[in-house]
This record gives C-alpha cells, structure tokens and sequence, in this order.
C-alpha cells in the first residue's frame, strides 16, 4: 500500500499534473491534482463529476453560470481560502490576471447541487488548540465546505490546515471511516514535518501527498522554524458522512484546558 507519494518534490509544470486518480490502487474515492495557469491564459472545463478548485497562488477571475468573483492570493500561511466548487456537467472558466496555481479535486458523484464559489470572507481562520497542553497543538483550520454549509448532494469536504513551526496539528491524534488526503507546502523550500498514519511516520516534504484510510490515526507535526500548510479533503461515504472525528481515547485527555502537563521545575511555562 502506497501511502506516501513524494514523486514532485521538485514542484509542477505548467497545465494540470494528476497526483491522485480514480481507481488506481489504493483508491481514496478521490482525484487530486495541480493546475497551474500563466498570467494571461484562460481555462474552461466542464468536469464530468464533482469538482472542487482550491487556489493556492495567484489572481484570478472566476465565472459558472451567473456566479463571477475574483480571487487573489500570495500566501497559504496568513490568507484564508477562495475555492469554486461545482456538480458534474457546471461550466467553469478561469481568467487568469497572474500566474496561478490551483489544486483540484473530483469525486465520482453525478447527483446535482447548485455550483459555490467561496472567499475568504466566507472561511474563518480558526485558532484551535490555543492554551491546551501548552500551546504545543495551536494551529490555524480552515474549514472552506462540509456538510454544515455545503448541498446534501456534495459528496466531498475540503479545508486547510496552518501548523506552527515546532508545532503539531490533527492532534490529538484521531481517525475516521471516510477517506481523506492531505497535500503539503511549507514556509520555505526546504521545510519539513512528520505525517502519522497508525503507527508508521513519515517525513513528508514540500509537496508531497498523504492518503489516509480507515484506522489509521493521523497526527502531524511541523520541524522546528518551518510553518507546515495543508490541504485536506474528505469524500463521505454512503449512508456515512463526515463530521467529526474519533479521537484515540488514551490522548484524549490532552484536549481539556487544565490538562495536567508535565513542566520541569524551575523552567517558565513553554
């Protein structure tokens, strides 16, 4: 089973570059990739199922149907998200005022819903883990659609994660039935972070990808002086959507705000 997939460590040309595709091994359900665009250029696409466009660097405008908006971006750590996410046979056309990078996402769902297009006004930067266990699990989440803002007949669920240098983040670690990918950046080239997946961890670099299965805990954390971005998204099950994890029961303890932390005598809090 192939996990990890590190194969573009040295970043992604110009046009689409799958890193995930429907029913290869070790199918998550879910098809991952990266679309980068040159200032200039237009882009349409009439995507056969469900569909999700995340941007990561750029500017540019964006129209389905009677929706336009322009997104603007330059930075994964201190801006939130602008994402178009759209059903099966919706028009999409990119005009782009920049070079632009977008990460893509398809499910294979055909059930109708009306297309989406989300701003930073509508993704709150959400501090978690502020005051618990010392600060050691502050992160930024960003939760851009799930099944709280998002159609019934949606069948994915996507966000950010922003982990502190030194930090960790998706913790305490937890885990679900549906499947999920994690895809990485970092403040710089040559950051880095570990990636748990059960018991096995691994070093995962600027832009790698992490599939996730059931059963599998998956806490991360970030090297010290390196922020650790990602991207999650999850595709709910049949009869079984996603909404909150399951954490490990013997680490749950860790997310009470008087949890009884060990501090070495002497030594300022953390």
């Amino acid at each position: 089973m192939t996990l990890h997939l590190s194969q573009h460590r040295q970043g992604f040309g110009w046009g689409f570059t799958p890193v995930t595709v429907l029913g290869e091994e070790d199918d998550t359900g879910i098809a991952f990739g990266v679309l980068r665009l040159k200032s200039g250029e237009t882009y349409e696409v009439k995507p056969s199922c469900e569909t999700a466009w995340l941007l990561m660097d750029g500017q540019v405008d964006v129209q389905v149907g009677n929706l336009a908006e322009s997104f603007a971006r330059t930075s994964l750590f201190d801006e939130s998200a602008s994402c178009v996410h759209v059903a099966a046979g919706q028009t999409v056309r990119f005009a782009c005022h920049s070079d632009t990078e977008l990460t893509v996402y398809e499910t294979a769902n055909e059930k109708p819903f009306e297309p989406r297009l989300y701003t930073p006004d509508d993704v709150p930067n959400e501090h978690r883990g502020k005051g618990q266990v010392g600060n050691a699990c502050y992160r930024f989440v960003r939760t851009i659609f799930d099944r709280t803002n998002a159609d019934r007949n949606a069948e994915l669920v996507l966000g950010e994660v922003v982990t502190m240098p030194g930090r960790w983040s998706s913790y305490p670690p937890h885990h679900h039935a549906q499947p999920e990918i994690y895809h990485y950046r970092f403040t710089k080239p040559q950051g880095y972070g570990h990636a748990e997946l059960g018991d096995t961890v691994y070093k995962v670099k600027q832009y790698d990808t992490v599939k996730i299965f059931d059963g599998f805990d998956h806490a991360q954390c970030a090297a010290p002086g390196y922020g650790m971005y990602y991207m999650w998204v999850i595709r709910h099950l049949p009869d079984n959507p996603y909404t909150v994890p399951d954490f490990t029961a013997e680490h749950a303890w860790t997310m009470e705000q008087d949890a009884d932390v060990w501090q070495p005598e002497g030594v300022s809090p953390l």
